[in-house]
């Protein structure tokens, strides 16, 4: 025990989600006293953590906390004096898109640490990697070991700072007697997640949880939480070994999964069903899906500054959720001997008794914003819309009543509705760009020139999905062709019946019932939300059974042809 003292080893992001359960388990098993590094000023405890192991070893002295911003390396060389091992856990989250966070942590973040490491003589580097490193968001991996290359184009920008960061970890290894290796855990859930689990709750309350992206067939490897924190130590021990197996270990990266793949919406069902909640049964194609959310994107790019938040349709979410992500834990068996501990039927048990909180029959009363709300962004085009700023609805309501009646109910053409309303835009964004930042004690929010910039990678893509759609519609088209797919056709034709319905109304029609309808529509369905919500729920339910009735009846006939 007193050599135990002496050692000591740090956890990078030590108050993170798997950071948490590698300082447990690094504190139960006695290797080293624990020094976890985080951003926050000071360490708060949970509950359950001030009894259990971290509140003990803290107040023993076998743990500390320290502040540290990866960012500044003066704090990160504070951090990791004395220190024989290294955890670097740390990133930011990945669900927000922004390079310069990400690169400022991924890449400099690690740079810090690694140029600590190797000034303070530390002995080993272990690196938090992730499997997004060798996914481009448009091919699907099956089974992948670690001789796939980074691609030329990464899915998000966390993906693409995640790999840059890893390569200097692999490029630092036997830098001064430093060795490094880096650890690439895919997808992982459990206890203490507060991103998968909440997330898929919070959409099932929201109504979202019926739909699955994509055929519903794609592959994934997810890993239990504490089948990561043993990779990172079977990572450590590796390097610690000293000789063929030291070299043999270091300088590489591995992918850690439980080695069971399953299908990823398999997987959300059985989170959702233990939970309580319905399963995901209606599928959307993700060529449908794919323009929607560039939209989306785009329309948050424009509406940010006016408080909308960030959306969770992107088109890296719907990539990641249609596209199949199986990995080989061959070499880190192999190397590490590394095998899960904890099998996934196991892990997903504990992950749902871990959620007491949000079980479906716990929900007595409705928390948090409105469907209505999130559906439209939960900024200030709701607040017009839902009636929360009287002021702000009424003015929406004089202009948009001022574009009817002067392009649309004027009968002009729709060349020269559309002209002059660009004329006025130009005229508007000119003069709002003449005008002061303030005038008369009231600030003026100038519009960013940003605002109006499309990337040329979000043309590009946006583009491959338009040709992705068309594609789609061909193959559409050759299987009506065949013949052999009766409930396709009638989709089709029920899809166009309705088209050649709405292509009778008038865009006067429709702007005049449109527009109050979407204003009395969203302020009703926000105040009986659960009422419609069944109702719909009830129709759904039925039709689904008719369809399956018809497709019953037409499979039947069709085999009686034959």
């Amino acid at each position: 025990m007193a050599d135990v003292q002496e050692r000591w080893c740090v956890v990078t992001g030590g108050r993170g989600f798997a950071a948490r359960h590698l300082v447990e388990m690094l504190i139960r098993y006695e290797m080293f006293q624990v020094r976890i590094a985080d951003l926050g000023p000071a360490i708060k405890l949970e509950p359950d953590e001030e009894e259990g192991t971290v509140g003990k070893a803290m107040r023993s002295g076998r743990a500390k906390y320290v502040s540290m911003d990866l960012r500044d390396k003066s704090q990160v060389l504070k951090a990791c004096e004395g220190a024989e091992v290294v955890f670097h856990m740390a990133a930011p989250d990945s669900s927000v898109n922004n390079h310069q966070l990400h690169h400022s942590v991924n890449v400099l973040g690690t740079k810090n640490i690694i140029d600590a490491c190797v000034e303070l003589k530390v002995k080993r580097l272990i690196y938090t990697s992730s499997p997004s490193v060798v996914f481009d968001g448009v091919h699907g991996i099956i089974n992948g070991d670690e001789s796939l290359p980074y691609p030329s184009k990464h899915n998000d920008f966390y993906s693409a700072t995640k790999a840059e960061g890893e390569a200097l970890v692999i490029k630092s290894n036997d830098t001064k007697g430093l060795l490094t290796c880096c650890i690439r855990p895919s997808s992982i859930f459990g206890p203490g997640d507060r991103l998968l689990v909440p997330s898929l709750v919070a959409a099932a309350r929201a109504g979202k949880s019926k739909f699955i992206i994509g055929d519903g067939n794609n592959m994934y490897d997810f890993t239990y939480v504490e089948n990561v924190a043993h990779a990172h130590v079977c990572a450590e021990r590796a390097l610690a070994s000293g000789g063929a197996v030291a070299e043999k270990a270091s300088g590489q990266a591995y992918f850690v999964t439980n080695m069971e793949p399953i299908k990823f919406w398999d997987f959300v069902a059985l989170i959702l069903e233990g939970l309580g909640y319905g399963r995901p049964r209606i599928k959307i194609p993700a060529s449908v899906m794919m323009p929607i959310a560039y939209l989306v994107e785009l329309t948050y790019k424009l509406l940010a500054a006016y408080g909308m938040k960030v959306p969770q349709l992107t088109p890296s979410r719907i990539r990641l959720l249609s596209r199949s992500r199986t990995f080989s834990c061959s070499k880190a068996n192999d190397r590490l001997g590394y095998t899960p501990i904890i099998p996934l039927q196991e892990g997903l048990r504990r992950t749902i008794e871990s959620y007491p909180h949000l079980r479906a029959e716990q929900r007595l009363k409705k928390e948090g914003p409105s469907k209505a709300s999130l559906f439209l962004g939960s900024g200030r085009v709701a607040d017009t819309l839902l009636w929360r700023n009287k002021k702000q609805t009424l003015m929406a309501a004089l202009v948009l009543a001022a574009i009817y009646f002067n392009f649309i109910a004027s009968g002009s053409t729709i060349i020269t509705s559309i002209s002059t309303i660009l004329l006025v835009a130009s005229v508007f964004l000119f003069i709002h760009g003449r005008l002061p930042q303030r005038i008369m004690g009231y600030k003026f929010d100038k519009v960013p020139v940003s605002s109006f910039h499309v990337s040329e990678e979000t043309s590009q893509q946006f583009a491959l999905s338009v040709v992705s759609g068309w594609n789609s519609a061909v193959k559409g088209l050759k299987s009506l062709c065949k013949g052999a797919d009766c409930m396709f056709f009638l989709k089709v034709a029920l899809s166009l019946l309705i088209l050649s319905i709405l292509g009778t109304i008038s865009l006067q029609s429709l702007f005049a019932i449109g527009i109050p309808g979407a204003f009395t529509l969203f302020y009703i369905y926000e105040k009986k939300e659960e009422e419609i919500d069944h109702v719909l729920q009830d129709i759904v339910l039925f039709t689904w059974k008719l369809k399956s009735d018809i497709s019953g009846k037409i499979f039947s006939s069709t085999k009686k042809d034959r």
